[in-house]
């Protein structure tokens, strides 16, 4: 059991090895957001909250090795199998006891994600942990023990894909992020894209 965020327990990783069928297939982590790769936005925000990151892709690998400085690791089930996959492929690859994991495209990861997480999972006494807006589970933002890793690989052997139903065969605590809700904003079209460039451009300092 986690106590008092041990930051050095925990790798992070960015899932980025979607498909993106409502981006028209783009490689979401490697949009451009203001100029840069969107995933630099969240590895800026994700990193000092971990011990080490790294990244789940599963095309570009080269591009994500370069822009994170960190491991790039593909899914262990191949077919773009959804975020469980790259799930199974960080807890496969972690050399701690926890990873923590985000999605690629939600720029503004929240400042004191971990630290949620890991209170969560204490207080509830579960064996995984998740984070909630207030209104409903954001199943991607999650504290994973890596010794789940086997148990994850019979359901994706099986044919299990759905995350939350992996989540059912576990105690799964609740972490409320309700006052950080602009960090589960994601980037599913143009517009969205458009609208997180403008939140970006009222944020910054002027000069």
């Amino acid at each position: 059991m986690l106590s008092n965020y041990p930051k050095q327990d925990i790798t992070g990783v960015i899932l980025a090895g979607g498909r993106a069928r409502r981006m028209g297939g783009e490689d979401k982590g490697l949009i451009r957001l203001n100029g840069r790769p969107m995933i630099e936005f969240v590895i800026e925000g994700f990193a000092p909250q971990v011990a080490s990151l790294m990244i789940n892709a599963n095309r570009n690998l080269e591009r994500y090795r370069q822009l994170g400085n960190c491991p790039v690791i593909e899914d262990v089930v191949d077919g773009f199998a959804g975020p469980l996959a790259g799930m199974a492929s960080a807890m496969q690859s972690a050399q701690t006891p926890y990873i923590l994991t985000v999605p690629c495209d939600s720029p503004f990861v929240a400042e004191h994600l971990a630290q949620h997480l890991c209170t969560a999972l204490e207080h509830q006494q579960a064996r995984l942990s998740v984070a909630g807006d207030g209104q409903r589970m954001q199943p991607v933002f999650a504290l994973l023990p890596c010794d789940l890793l086997t148990d994850l690989q019979d359901f994706l052997n099986n044919g299990g894909r759905k995350i939350d139903r992996w989540y059912l065969h576990h105690k799964t605590a609740l972490a409320d992020l309700s006052g950080a809700a602009d960090s589960f904003l994601n980037i599913n079209s143009r517009e969205d894209l458009l609208d997180i460039e403008e939140k970006i451009r009222s944020r910054s300092p002027s000069c």
